[in-house]
């Protein structure tokens, strides 16, 4: 125990179901960056498969050389600076590993953007963050040439699912494929580049060492935060790792170093999966599949037998689609050691099925974005105890507030702070803002409610007061409200999230027509347009009027009500 566990009133009980064999603080960082975690991870794994994506497999060798040569091309070809950002927009892909870590090799600071966003969401990521590169999949290209005169961006890369396929796999795909079935809408972007030639440019050029600090910046991650108002996570290489260093002492519980296959079936440009597998997973020297598109039932399940794969980490919906599957449901599950469920409430019901279906339990999670993400998870060593998210990480503190702000009684819900190494640096640009969920101990305020238990278990009863969470990714209601508060005919609108048994929630929008001729499907066309298909309203209803503050705000839970 520290001296300033000792020196406070916060109750720790959860210090007491460590095991003798897990530390409850993770000691110093090993290795000290991304770049010598990823260097050093390729060198000890070599030619053992460390990603695999389509059939298609990269040894760990493979990624060192090829994230050295596009650090290279960044670096030398396009005069990119340490600091400099660059946006990666592309799905689960076997380039996605390779440009993440050649960009920081490069010393640049990562900027993910989800491959769904509107042309209009993506130049708010860009523009927010002013990156100078994108690497995009040409699926989703035409948005950046409908955006490009106006955003900060200097250089597009261009990527292909193909790309880092052995020929003649990749011929085969890229010309019958992709352009056959009309996947790839028209665009025009002169001057954008192609990733293979990023690629063969750079294993030409001298990659120069750019020196990492722990507490630099390595990725901005960009989230409602808190408030609910998009802003980037400003995370470092301390935060990332520590994250990765407390999860591995987790996982060697029940997980044998560099012997297991991980199914990646969750975005690798959200902040969890990323952490989990690119770094996580692959630093334990294990083999990433990476699941381009998880909504196809029948091929998931199929790639989970197949690749037998020891370790899942998913979200409730995925796991229920899963189980409802007559396929995954006769299968064998001889090969499955751990399944992690995350991003949204796990719900009982799932959790119980899916221990009969597999004879495995589901362990359930806590984490948000400005933690690096992960805070808590039920641990390896013990049953999961359903309805809580587990404990603290090694290293990491939470305490539970009640309203006067003091520290509440076993039990009693109150407002959630963690601390920790993994705890973000602050807001990109927004110090004031930082200040209000940052203290000068540490301490972040989460936003949520939870209620820790005298066993050391704790958990979330509610969330963020007005965050809606559709199939795990967050929804703010401000950035709905706003889209749709300019549409012409549209005087005001609210937005709240709904119960819906296969995303977990939806998003519901109550809106007062300037237009009384206004209809429910110009609403969806105008939304259609802006929001990416998660953030649009399932369900619309029209009001004469909304409840309002007396500063004009719509109350959202007299809307619930």
């Amino acid at each position: 125990m520290t001296e300033q566990q000792r020196q406070d009133d916060i109750p720790r009980p959860w210090l007491d179901l460590y095991p003798d064999d897990v530390p409850s603080e993770i000691g110093p960082l090993e290795p000290r960056s991304i770049v010598d975690l990823a260097d050093q991870t390729c060198a000890r794994f070599g030619d053992r498969k460390a990603f695999t994506n389509m059939g298609q497999t990269l040894t760990f060798a493979e990624v060192k050389r090829l994230s050295d040569d596009f650090a290279a091309y960044l670096q030398v070809s396009l005069g990119l600076r340490p600091g400099d950002r660059i946006v990666l927009q592309m799905p689960n892909l076997l380039q996605y590993p390779v440009a993440l870590f050649g960009a920081i090799k490069a010393g640049l600071i990562v900027v993910n953007a989800n491959p769904l966003y509107t042309a209009p969401e993506t130049k708010a990521v860009i523009l927010q963050s002013r990156a100078r590169t994108i690497v995009v999949l040409e699926m989703f290209a035409d948005k950046i040439a409908d955006i490009l005169p106006d955003t900060t961006l200097q250089n597009v890369i261009i990527t292909r699912p193909a790309d880092l396929w052995h020929s003649p796999a990749r011929r085969l795909l890229t010309n019958a494929g992709m352009r056959l079935k009309g996947m790839v809408p028209k665009y025009r972007l002169p001057g954008a580049i192609d990733f293979r030639d990023a690629i063969a440019h750079g294993a030409d050029l001298c990659l120069q060492p750019v020196p990492a600090e722990l507490d630099d910046v390595v990725l901005l991650q960009f989230t409602g935060g808190t408030t609910g108002t998009p802003k980037g996570a400003m995370l470092t290489h301390r935060n990332l790792l520590a994250d990765s260093q407390a999860m591995r002492h987790w996982m060697r519980v029940i997980l044998d170093e560099g012997a297991e296959n991980v199914l990646a079936a969750l975005p690798l440009y959200h902040v969890f999966c990323m952490t989990v597998n690119c770094l996580c997973f692959f630093a334990y020297g294990l083999h990433n599949v990476l699941v381009t598109n998880p909504r196809e039932i029948a091929p998931l399940t199929k790639t989970i037998v197949r690749e037998r794969t020891s370790v899942i980490i998913l979200v409730s919906t995925l796991a229920q689609a899963l189980l409802d599957h007559p396929r995954f449901a006769k299968a064998d599950f001889d090969f499955l050691k751990l399944t992690v469920a995350g991003g949204m409430a796990l719900r009982e019901s799932t959790a119980n099925e899916w221990q009969t279906v597999t004879r495995r339990p589901m362990l359930e999670g806590y984490g948000l974005t400005e933690a690096s993400p992960v805070v808590s998870v039920n641990p390896t060593w013990r049953p999961p105890v359903i309805g809580t998210v587990g404990i603290p990480l090694p290293s990491t503190e939470i305490k539970v507030l009640d309203a006067q702000g003091r520290v509440a009684d076993f039990e009693e819900p109150g407002d959630l702070y963690v601390r920790g190494p993994q705890v973000m640096k602050g807001y990109w640009e927004r110090p004031d803002e930082t200040a209000e969920v940052l203290d000068a101990d540490g301490w972040l305020a989460t936003g949520d409610v939870a209620v820790l238990h005298p066993d050391g278990y704790f958990s979330i009863v509610d969330r963020k007061k007005d965050m809606i969470s559709v199939s795990g990714f967050n929804v703010y209601p401000n950035e709905v409200e706003t889209v749709l508060s300019d549409h012409p005919r549209i005087k005001t609108a609210g937005v709240i999230g709904v119960p819906d048994e296969h995303s977990g929630e939806v998003v519901k929008a109550f809106i007062v027509p300037a237009d009384p001729d206004l209809t429910e499907d110009e609403v969806r066309q105008y939304a259609r347009r802006y929001l990416t298909g998660y953030k649009r309203p399932r369900y619309i209803e029209f009001r004469d009027e909304l409840p309002m503050s007396n500063v004009g705000k719509v109350i959202r839970r007299e809307l619930r009500d």
